[in-house]
């Protein structure tokens, strides 16, 4: 199998996405923007922190590819951008077929070796 890293995204983009979704907040932040969009201050409200610590998240989360901006007058609204998403499930399908394809293989081996 050739590497999913090689013949799909950069190493460095999986790796942002994968950072992102770390944090509980950021996850927090996304799941809110499922189905709206919010402005910088109503993504804040819940949180007891800094408007400029929500704008270090939603900064690496818009980095990720995982949120969007536009801009509305004088406010910006954010939106789940969902393709960066999809390179997740990407990635982890991947993965998933590799692994699912080596423990067959196993398999077939113990099978083969139990009726001896």
């Amino acid at each position: 199998m050739v590497n999913y890293l090689q013949t799909h995204k950069s190493e460095n983009e999986v790796s942002l996405i994968f950072h992102s979704l770390a944090d509980p907040t950021r996850r927090k932040i996304l799941q809110r923007l499922t189905g709206q969009s919010l402005t910088v201050t109503e993504i804040a409200k819940p949180y007891d922190m800094s408007l400029p610590a929500i704008s270090k998240h939603l900064r690496i989360l818009e980095k990720a590819r995982l949120i969007g901006r536009d801009k509305h007058g004088r406010e910006y609204q954010i939106h789940l951008e969902p393709q960066a998403l999809r390179t997740v499930e990407e990635y982890m399908d991947f993965y998933k077929k590799f692994w699912n394809t080596r423990l067959s293989n196993l398999e077939k081996i113990f099978r083969k070796n139990s009726n001896l």
